[in-house]
């Protein structure tokens, strides 16, 4: 775990927390803290891992979760859209062990996979969003056209059958990586295209934002992920904790940090993204861009600002030799399964550039890539902390609805949380009951039995005293 203590920008006062869960991950909330420290948890590895390996021939020598994962609510079953020498498919019902079925796509790439429940129409029942390259001329039934190179959005019945959507051009301009998801707070298909882009000296990957209302009409491309210094910053120290696998001596003059990929949690007070990170240490030996890639974390409240206030691993990188020990992808979204958050992952034990991309030897048996499953429990991505002595976090004015407070939260032996209510002048409207254990869903009781439902709507802050405790959200809670 890594601490820090970060700023952010507010939102507008009074900020509206409605019923739903408030995260620290971006500290948006936070007015001010007292001997509090925002502690970032990377996910868990599941002991089982890697869950998908390249073991037949369609899966050819390496597989890469560059596509999509949900958990299908009508069928109970898990789908994987991965790719191997093609786009592959996979089913589970746990969501561990997977059954591997026919190649289902030629010709499409990094393919964001969408179950659209409330389309009329059947044969758009699923929606894909992905990258075409070099376009053979694939011809669909029903279908005459002629899908397109680059970014294309194509229709399904069963997530196997495949027509083209947008059929009159691209929906963006493109680069090769893309991902995208319905964001069902908002109503928006929303896609994150690669495009490259001049930045500080070099043309680098960097990702936009489109969305659609309809899957038809995209609005031009915004830049959203653009690698800043604090990125170049933290490269040498990136590549060094990858170096035994690197397969090019590092050349300053090129070294630096560039997007990947984008996959994204919609969470229900934000949508937490993962860029994958790739830092480019010089040239391989086949003349390839070398280097590790890592996945972070940033996180939005309006799909327009993007805040990465931690800049670690949020997928602890394997030992060198182990087999996510290289370069890493995610699927286009992390997936909510009961009380776990589960984002399933591609990862390598060889960097960007190494040899083996071009020249066979070694492949599969020194050489592959393989899928495997990180995991938190519900909202454990950041927690406020403070030691035995206490601390203080108070949040700015806000809002709710509902009637009771929930919080997510783990205290250690001899440690509490007590909740104020202030009003906009500071004065304690309610004090808690002290808050002791460790559960996702502490429900805040008050002295003398005070009911707090007749404060929703009024603006007020809340107050947290911690003793040896760690919080990671708070709710309004029906």
């Amino acid at each position: 775990m890594v601490t820090v203590v970060s700023g952010t920008a507010l939102a507008a006062s009074p900020f509206d927390a409605g019923d739903r869960a408030q995260l620290f991950v971006d500290q948006a909330l936070v007015q001010s803290a007292k001997d509090v420290v925002f502690t970032f948890h990377p996910a868990t590895k599941h002991p089982k891992n890697p869950l998908v390996k390249a073991d037949r021939p369609e899966d050819g020598w390496r597989v890469a979760l560059c596509g999509s994962v949900m958990y299908d609510e009508d069928e109970k079953l898990f789908k994987m859209w991965y790719l191997g020498n093609n786009t592959l498919y996979a089913t589970s019902q746990d969501g561990l062990a997977w059954q591997k079925h026919d190649v289902v796509w030629k010709s499409y790439m990094f393919a964001s996979v969408i179950k659209d429940k409330a389309d009329p129409a059947p044969a758009r029942r699923y929606k894909i969003i992905a990258w075409c390259p070099n376009a053979p001329g694939v011809k669909t039934p029903g279908y005459p056209e002629t899908i397109r190179s680059g970014y294309n959005t194509s229709i399904s019945p069963d997530g196997k059958q495949i027509a083209v959507f947008n059929t009159d051009k691209t929906i963006c301009p493109h680069g090769d990586v893309i991902t995208g998801y319905y964001d069902r707070q908002r109503q928006l298909y929303v896609a994150f295209p690669k495009i490259m882009t001049e930045t500080r000296g070099f043309r680098r990957r960097c990702f936009s934002i489109i969305t659609s209302k309809d899957f038809v009409t995209w609005t031009d491309p915004k830049p959203a992920f653009v690698p800043d210094e604090r990125d170049d910053e933290g490269a040498l120290a990136r590549i060094e904790e990858a170096r035994p696998i690197l397969d090019a001596t590092d050349n300053p003059k090129i070294m630096r940090t560039e997007f990947y990929g984008i996959g994204v949690y919609q969470h229900e007070s934000c949508v937490i993204a993962f860029p994958w990170i790739f830092t480019i240490n010089g040239t391989g030996r086949v003349g390839v861009q070398e280097g590790p890639g890592e996945v972070q974390v940033a996180i939005s409240r309006d799909l327009e600002r993007w805040e990465r206030p931690f800049r670690q691993p949020c997928i602890p990188r394997g030992k060198p030799g182990e087999w996510d020990c290289g370069f890493f992808w995610t699927p286009n979204e992390a997936v909510r399964f009961g009380d776990e958050i589960r984002l399933y992952y591609a990862a390598s034990n060889y960097g960007h550039g190494h040899r083996c991309q071009k020249q066979p030897e070694g492949r599969l048996t020194q050489y592959t890539a393989s899928i495997g499953l990180a995991t938190w429990k519900l909202d454990r991505f950041v927690s406020a902390d403070a030691p035995a002595a206490g601390g203080t976090l108070t949040t700015v004015p806000l809002v709710f609805s509902g009637n009771r407070l929930e919080l997510n939260a783990a205290t250690k032996d001899g440690g509490s949380i007590v909740v104020e209510l202030l009003d906009t002048a500071g004065k304690t409207l309610a004090r808690s009951k002290p808050i002791v254990g460790d559960s996702l869903r502490h429900t805040v009781t008050w002295q003398d039995d005070v009911k707090i439902g007749h404060l929703a709507g009024k603006p007020v802050s809340l107050k947290f005293l911690l003793k040896s405790a760690e919080l990671y959200s708070s709710a309004f809670r029906p």
